[in-house]
């Protein structure tokens, strides 16, 4: 299969990118890198380097003599976008090509506007080059939890059964997003729902949990192919916030009561979801939505496990003891995970 991946320089994308070459699939790679010019804005960088995208490309094939194509440029320019899907003709296209972070998309008007304008005009894009060059393309969409907001009611997988008025409907999971990043994703899902219903287009959204880990074992093959450890205020998670304070020997600063819940899964567990969703495409005119996820934890049991987990091991000859409290719950390994994405 060959399977193009958008956005395939970023923190998902790349060890996406490998681990799809890793199990025989032809792989190429999309990317602007607007993702490192957002740390030159914002003065911060990623924990771990970041060697460039041609030279990770380059060192996956001498380690593994399988080559990445790349093609560098921007999807919310048309030409690029539908060159790119016509050279390299793709069966499936994974798309995390998009301005990810919540706290980037409410900074100000200019970066709420520039978040909206990029992800859904470069998603549409994309939907466009489908329909007109190839509509047998089986989308794959990273999508997130935080469309759905907090609802007093389970969240069901995209859809929801209704009765009103002694009437039933099959429709769209409402969405109550808590950002303009957020936001964006709706504006996809719509979108790409509509593209499936009146193009006959196949596309699976993926709704994913805060991805956590830095290492899956393509990455692990060599240091130049390391992807991201974000852990500033803009991009990087709490749970990553929480990791680097506890090695510092800091106070874990959970806001507000700890009480907040989040899904979250482990970053094998997401490439491997990536794979089962693109071998086992969407049905034409079909637009499935799985929630991807490990498992649920509150910040306060997020914060208690990487507690945990600091005291039972020593930093040098100093142990760490940033707090006393108790861990309720430990992170799941890749055997114990449970992965939505699920075969037809």
């Amino acid at each position: 299969m060959k399977v193009l991946v958008l956005g395939g320089d970023g923190y998902l994308g790349w060890p996406t990118a490998l681990h799809l070459s890793q199990v025989g699939h032809e792989v190429a790679v999309v990317d602007n890198f607007a993702r490192r010019g957002y740390d030159f804005e914002m003065g911060v960088d990623s924990l771990v380097p970041i060697e460039s995208l041609q030279t990770r490309a380059a060192v996956w094939q001498e380690l593994t003599g399988q080559s990445i194509g790349v093609y560098i440029g921007d999807l919310c320019d048309a030409e690029f976008t539908y060159r790119t899907v016509r050279d390299f003709a793709p069966d499936a296209i994974v798309h995390y090509a998009e301005q990810r972070a919540a706290p980037y998309s409410m900074v100000d008007r200019k970066h709420a506007v520039y978040t909206q304008t990029n992800n859904v005009v470069g998603n549409l894009n994309v939907l466009y080059a489908i329909a007109e060059i190839n509509p047998e393309i089986h989308l794959v969409k990273l999508g997130t939890m935080g469309e759905y907001g907090t609802p007093n009611i389970d969240i069901e997988e995209g859809w929801l059964e209704v009765e009103h008025k002694g009437r039933k409907d099959r429709v769209m999971f409402p969405k109550r997003p808590g950002s303009f990043y957020h936001l964006s994703k709706v504006h996809d899902s719509h979108n790409i729902e509509f593209a499936c219903r009146i193009w006959g287009l196949r596309a699976t959204d993926l709704n994913q949990g805060v991805v956590y880990g830095q290492q899956t074992p393509e990455t692990a093959m060599d240091d130049r192919l390391a992807t991201r450890f974000d852990y500033d205020a803009v991009f990087g998670t709490v749970l990553n916030r929480f990791v680097i304070q506890a090695v510092l020997g800091k106070p874990l600063t959970i806001y507000g009561t700890g009480g907040q819940t989040r899904g979250f899964i482990e970053v094998r567990d997401t490439v491997r979801c990536i794979q089962l969703a693109c071998e086992n495409p969407a049905d034409r005119g079909e637009f499935r939505v799985f929630n991807q996820i490990t498992e649920f934890m509150s910040l306060r049991q997020v914060a208690d496990t990487i507690v945990s987990a600091s005291t039972s091991r020593t930093l040098g000859s100093r142990r760490r003891t940033t707090t006393t409290t108790s861990c309720t719950l430990v992170s799941s390994s890749l055997g114990s995970s449970r992965i939505c994405c699920r075969t037809p």
